[in-house]
Formats: C-alpha cells, sequence, structure tokens
C-alpha cells in the first residue's frame, strides 16, 4: 500500500484575479506503516495537501495513485479511496452531526453497507482505541470537552478500518496532559496495526517525539523531507519561513556553545536529558 504523488499542482480561483497556487509540482510518496508529520506555516499548503490525498480536492495538474491506480481515472471509486484514507479535521465539530457518540461513530461504517453486529463492534473497538470511557458512548458529542470530541472524530474515521490516517491538528487548544494522551494512543495504533499516519501538526515538540518522517511545506512547495534530525538541524533555514525546531534543539546548541560536549542533534527531551548526564559524567 502506498500513496504517490506525480507532479501535482493545484490553484486556486484558477482564470480569476484572485488566483493563488497552493500546491507546486508536489511529488511525494508515502509507504505503507510510516508516522509522517507534516509542518509548515499558515498557508502553506498543508491542509490543502491532505484533502488532496483522499481525493476532497482534484487537482489542478498531476496524478495521485492509491494502490498503484490513478484516483484521477474516471472509473475509479471515490468512495472507496476516502474508505481506506481517513481524514481528521482540525475542528471536531465538523465531523459531529449524530444524537449521541456511539451513533456518529456507527455512521462510517454504516454506510459501508456492513451488518448491524458488525457496524456496533467496530464502533465499539475504535471508541476503545481512542481511550473514551464507556459512561460517555450514549451522551450528546456536543457535550464533550474538546479533547474528548476529538477522540469521538478519530473513532469515527478508525470504525471505517482505514489503512491511512490523516489527523490535520488533532491536538489545537488542549492542555499538555490531553496533547499527549491523544498522540500517545495514536502512536500505540500505529505500532500495532501498522497503519500509516500522516500528522499535521504546530507543535515542532510533538512532530519530534512521534514521528518517523517529517514533510515541510513552504509556499505550496515541498521545503524538507527527511528524518526529523536532518530535517531540525535546518533550524535556522526553518525560522526564515517562519518555523522553528523543538525547544530542546536550542538548549542543545547553547550548551554546546559554552563547552559542554553534547550532541546538537537531540530533537526529544529523554535524548537530551540522556546526552546531558553523559557529558556530566565525563566531566567529573
Amino acid at each position: 500500500m502506498s500513496i504517490i504523488l506525480d507532479h501535482v499542482n493545484y490553484i486556486y480561483g484558477e482564470d480569476t484575479a484572485l488566483m493563488v497556487k497552493a500546491l507546486n509540482d508536489i511529488c511525494l510518496t508515502i509507504p505503507k506503516g510510516q508516522f509522517i508529520g507534516v509542518i509548515g506555516h499558515t498557508g502553506s499548503g498543508k491542509s490543502t495537501l491532505m484533502q488532496h490525498m483522499n481525493g476532497l480536492i482534484k487537482a489542478t495538474s498531476g496524478h495521485i495513485y492509491f494502490n498503484g491506480e490513478d484516483i484521477y481515472d474516471d472509473d475509479y471509486d471515490l468512495k472507496k479511496l476516502r474508505s481506506k484514507v481517513g481524514l481528521v479535521f482540525q475542528y471536531p465539530e465538523h465531523q459531529l452531526f449524530e444524537m449521541d457518540v456511539f451513533s456518529d461513530v456507527c455512521f462510517g461504517p454504516k454506510n459501508l453497507g456492513l451488518e448491524k453486529k458488525e457496524v456496533e463492534l467496530r464502533a465499539f473497538d475504535a471508541l476503545r482505541k481512542v481511550g473514551l470511557p464507556e459512561d460517555l458512548f450514549y451522551q450528546s458529542p456536543f457535550e464533550l470537552s474538546g479533547g474528548q470530541k476529538r477522540r469521538v472524530a478519530i473513532a469515527g474515521v478508525l470504525a471505517m478500518k482505514p489503512e491511512v490516517l490523516i489527523l490535520d491538528e488533532p491536538t489545537a487548544g488542549l492542555d499538555p496532559k490531553g496533547r499527549d494522551e491523544i498522540l500517545g494512543q495514536i502512536k500505540q495504533l500505529q505500532t500495532e496495526t501498522g497503519m500509516t499516519i500522516i500528522l499535521v501538526s504546530h507543535s515542532m515538540e510533538d512532530v519530534a517525539e512521534y514521528v518517523d518522517r517529517i514533510i515541510v511545506m513552504n509556499k505550496g512547495s515541498v521545503m524538507y523531507d527527511d528524518v526529523p534530525k536532518k530535517v531540525f538541524a535546518h533550524y535556522k533555514e526553518l525560522e526564515q519561513v517562519g518555523l522553528a525546531a523543538p525547544q530542546v534543539t536550542y538548549i542543545m546548541h547553547a550548551l554546546h556553545e559554552k563547552g559542554l560536549d553534547v550532541k546538537v542533534d537531540a530533537t526529544t527531551i529523554e535524548e537530551a536529558a540522556g546526552d546531558i548526564v553523559k557529558a556530566l559524567r565525563g566531566k567529573a
């Protein structure tokens, strides 16, 4: 399973005075099982790129292939694509509309034509995977907290059993505990199932902690596409386009400049702490 974007371009307002090139010659391969972070300043093309991957937006030019099939072929079933490439929007309210949580999560698999028992089993399993307490299953989704609504929105997509899960800013507005809980469960899900996860985030710490690969978007183009250490090594270039590296990267550079023998490419707190302890022991 893979998603291939082959010279994809997208223009908003084509042939008008307000024309904007939102995606510029995007060539990417998304292989099975990767946890990928997508970062970029507001207006860089992140969300537009994600909506191309499950066919919500059609490219102005170029091709997108899912499992070797061109999704722009006339006879391609986009409904099938959207059941396999699930997208969770930044604002969960956009995906919640049923009277209670359980019915909401049942909606997707029910529309796949599955039997009632299979639909309910999928919904229960998806809600369990996102850690929502059972006493909330039959409450209105609109009575839940922001973090709980996000869990329900994610569960609604998981119940479709997608091969790819795209999350657009899933932790926006959450406190640190809620953010860590949701991302921890997503990482566990990816580890247990081998599902491909694409995480769009403004948090460099979240991206550094969880992903295997980072795609940096800038002005509709791919600026960097590499492992976190190599991407964040370009922290000065990232700053020039309104981004940054994780805070620990700056701390490690500062310590190194003060003469402590630490690695400057640390991207997580755990990695940095271990290296600092090792360096201090070496000086003792």
